[in-house]
């Protein structure tokens, strides 16, 4: 079995499956170079990511599976795992492979397993969503750090522009050490380097004080904590339905949690 390394992309990601068709690969194993271990006897090609030949590669896919299964398809990349990355090569291959709509063939594992990865993922953007925490900086941002297991920043931005299109807001992903950031305008990606004391991208106004809080935001914490104790029948306290209606991972995010 030949192996192809890529560059964790979604464009380099087609350009395995252009690859493979080009030189006629079908028994193939798909990993990124972060994730590639060598072996002695591997036989590995690096492929490089040609935007031109991902397009064709996009293009012919969307012509033979449904809207719904091209937002499958993506949100199963966002998985960002080695597995998931083999199950997508594997269903582009099965799909070009047929003269019919296979999208929804479920028997098949690659089919299965793009749509479980997918459900997955977005339940993790359901998550983030709905839990993630603001909090005001000192220069107005509001600012929140996450950390959820897949990469669903691309998903929940149309979410949170529509919910606080009023604000100038950043999320940050601590995992993948990017976040996005909303300017009143238009959401855009930068990258933080968080260990090297807070710098920040000066083109989108942010600054080391930015990550400072605002003078208030203590203030409006310990008034959430006070409702929330006030509120809370320790008799009737049941972790197994708080894990159930919220992951203990989410709870990093709840200043009440921290009482």
């Amino acid at each position: 079995m030949i192996t192809y390394l890529f560059d964790g992309s979604f464009s380099g990601l087609l350009n395995c499956i252009f690859r493979a068709y080009q030189f006629k690969d079908r028994q193939v194993y798909v990993t990124t170079r972060q994730h590639y271990q060598p072996g002695m006897f591997d036989d590995v090609v690096d492929v490089p990511t040609d935007d031109a030949k991902a397009q064709r590669v996009w293009v012919g896919l969307c012509r033979k599976i449904s809207n719904s299964s091209q937002t499958a398809f993506y949100r199963c990349y966002l998985a960002a795992q080695p597995a998931a990355f083999q199950a997508l090569f594997d269903y582009a291959c099965y799909v070009f492979a047929q003269q019919r709509m296979v999208d929804k063939d479920y028997g098949h594992p690659a089919v299965l397993a793009v749509a479980q990865f997918a459900k997955q993922v977005g339940r993790a953007k359901h998550h983030v969503e709905a839990f993630v925490r603001f909090r005001k900086t000192a220069e107005g941002i509001f600012f929140a750090s996450i950390n959820p297991e897949f990469d669903v920043l691309p998903l929940a931005a149309r979410h949170f522009r529509q919910r606080y299109a009023d604000q100038h807001w950043l999320i940050y992903d601590d995992i993948r050490k990017y976040g996005i950031y909303y300017d009143l305008q238009q959401v855009q990606e930068v990258s933080l380097n968080m260990a090297q004391a807070g710098q920040v991208l000066d083109q989108y106004g942010l600054s080391k004080a930015s990550i400072t809080l605002d003078a208030q935001e203590a203030l409006y914490d310990q008034l959430w904590k006070d409702y929330f104790s006030s509120t809370n029948i320790v008799e009737r306290r049941n972790i197994r339905l708080q894990v159930q209606s919220m992951p203990r991972r989410y709870w990093a995010y709840l200043n009440e949690k921290s009482i």
